[in-house]
């Protein structure tokens, strides 16, 4: 998946499809400005503008609402509101324009950023003093400069919190003066089909506001791009394009029902866009007032199969009546490892019964996937399960957590983790990584082609044991870490050893390689005579250890590395 406006698709080259991947889904913030010179590429990432409202503020009800109703999705509870017509929103609208300078990670040289770029994005004020953006916008920020519409004055942001899932962030503005004359968005409840929906921000194309109007065509569980998971989400066919990202998505009433936040582009799809709802959005922003903190999107950790085929269920000594999804995997890292078993047959979730496909009630006769009832806990929140196992209905009151990943989804704003012995360059693997820019190298002779990194199409490109692993792997423990070597940096010591790229390590003179981490503390305190490095395909790397250490240093120097290993693993 790419982001918008760095370029076009390429034609897919295999076959192979990630599962429930949105093809050519983009997230809708990429505004490029210019190119500069080497590998470097300096672009507008995101043209994201702030849109406030002087409509009567309505003050927010933070009762808890119900979580699981089978016929309503929970939603923020408001008092009515009188219409209000969208011109007249428009002309009070206080739109305010946001520039971020950035340094991008460099996946491929670990040690150093990329090159400082500016992106300007959409976004709009809350109750409190605060603001609300998408997540991609600002991640990687090193300053954010806040302009409200009309006016030339530039006001530094400060970061409250990021929700990388869900992508949405929230900011605020310690100048007094940004906030005379703004009045907060009022949310409202989530929109039906074909409900009117008008997209207001500032994208590609222009300096002005823009406005783009359209009707919800869909409201389902859908792949957020930024955070590679699944949230609720609605499909409008209004255009959102480049830079409208983070701007609010308003009703007829002039009520905000979402955020606008990414697209598909491609030549056979015109004008889907698509809303992060206010369930999301509030969940978002409770979470950060309940724990001072984004804690993310509590999710079960385990793999499950349809009941749909009534052999199944019988063999599994079920009624025919009987719903209820079957547990195909569940990992040890899972929080309801001690709880669930494989084939465990999960009837309910607090108390709302799952179907054979995996749907729940939602609202006006349709249906959603049970795990919207699971992102609508919070981290630490309890739950009720029904079980059936053995023949027995069992209930279980569980504690849900975020799962941990075998390939995390993201580094949550943090510059990746790397080590470096004898040249050799260690890293672990995330899904940021496969996703960075792909460097080829073609061999004349052999006329092989290595990649460093597998680009925004790596699940097409990535081999598929490594797209396996991304999809399903599941760790044994909360840190485990699937470690490569990324690329090795040319000496006189690894003469051999050059072609190594993205190839895992297994062992380490004979002990397993449990993460970054382990690795380093055994190669730092190893004595015996050789350093062996077992890898995948049976491939084997063998250097003397007394040599390999004296060389590293040299290797660093003459490659402009400040240091052998990141600073998280100094500590």
């Amino acid at each position: 998946m790419s982001a918008m406006g760095i370029g076009t698709k390429r034609k897919r080259k295999h076959g192979r499809r990630s599962r429930k991947r949105q093809e050519n889904a983009v997230v809708g913030a990429t505004n490029p400005e210019a190119a500069a010179g080497g590998n470097e590429v300096r672009s507008s990432v995101s043209n994201v503008e702030l849109v406030t409202s002087n409509s009567p503020h309505l003050p927010l009800n933070t009762s808890d609402a119900a979580v699981c109703a089978p016929t309503k999705p929970p939603s923020l509870k408001l008092q009515p509101t009188r219409l209000f017509p969208m011109t007249s929103l428009l002309s009070l609208a206080v739109p305010c324009f946001r520039r971020l300078m950035r340094r991008d990670p460099n996946f491929s040289l670990p040690w150093q950023r990329k090159r400082q770029y500016s992106s300007s994005s959409s976004g709009f004020v809350i109750q409190g003093r605060r603001v609300l953006t998408s997540a991609h916008s600002v991640q990687h920020y090193t300053q954010i400069k806040l302009k409200k519409r009309g006016s030339d004055t530039k006001y530094v942001a400060t970061v409250l919190a990021i929700g990388v899932e869900c992508d949405v962030a929230l900011l605020t503005v310690n100048d007094d003066e940004f906030w005379e004359g703004i009045s907060p968005v009022v949310f409202g409840d989530l929109p039906a089909l074909q409900d009117a929906v008008t997209v207001v921000g500032y994208p590609i194309g222009g300096d002005t506001i823009s406005v783009t109007s359209g009707v919800v065509s869909r409201i389902e569980i859908l792949s957020y791009v930024h955070g590679s998971t699944e949230l609720l989400g609605l499909q409008i066919d209004a255009a959102v394009n480049a830079g409208n990202s983070g701007g609010p998505a308003f009703n007829d009433r002039g009520i905000c029902v979402g955020i606008a936040f990414q697209s598909i582009k491609h030549e056979d799809v015109e004008n889907i866009g698509y809303v992060i709802p206010t369930p999301v959005i509030m969940h978002f922003i409770q979470d950060y007032e309940k724990h001072g903190m984004y804690t993310g999107f509590p999710v079960l950790g385990f793999e499950w199969q349809k009941m749909e085929n009534k052999d199944l269920r019988l063999s599994m000594g079920m009624n025919l009546d009987h719903n209820g999804i079957r547990i195909r995997r569940i990992g040890p890292a899972s929080p309801l490892f001690k709880v669930l078993k494989p084939s465990d047959i999960i009837l309910s979730f607090d108390g709302v019964d799952i179907a054979e496909d995996g749907t729940v009630p939602f609202r006006h006769g349709e249906r959603i996937g049970f795990s919207y009832l699971v992102s609508q806990k919070y981290t630490d929140d309890s739950a009720e399960i029904e079980v059936f196992r053995n023949s027995e209905h069992l209930k279980f009151k569980v504690d849900l957590g975020t799962h941990t990943r075998l390939v995390p989804a993201h580094n949550n704003g943090k510059p990746p983790s790397y080590y470096i012995i004898a040249g050799f360059v260690f890293t672990p693997v995330t899904v940021p990584y496969l996703r960075s820019e792909s460097i080829a190298h073609s061999l004349v002779l052999t006329s092989l082609v290595l990649y460093f990194q597998y680009g925004k199409e790596y699940e097409y490109e990535a081999p598929v044991k490594l797209l396996d692993k991304v999809l399903h792997g599941m760790p044994q423990s909360v840190d485990e870490q699937i470690v490569v070597i990324s690329q090795v940096l040319v000496a006189d010591i690894n003469i051999g050893y050059e072609d190594i790229v993205n190839t895992q390590v297994l062992a380490f003179n004979g002990q397993p390689v449990k993460n970054l981490k382990s690795l380093v503390s055994m190669v730092e305190s190893c004595t015996d005579r050789y350093m062996k490095f077992d890898l995948e395909h049976q491939q084997i790397v063998v250097l003397r250890t007394r040599t390999a250490k004296a060389a590293t240093l040299d290797i660093l120097t003459r490659h402009c590395v400040p240091s052998a290993m990141s600073d998280d693993l100094k500590t």
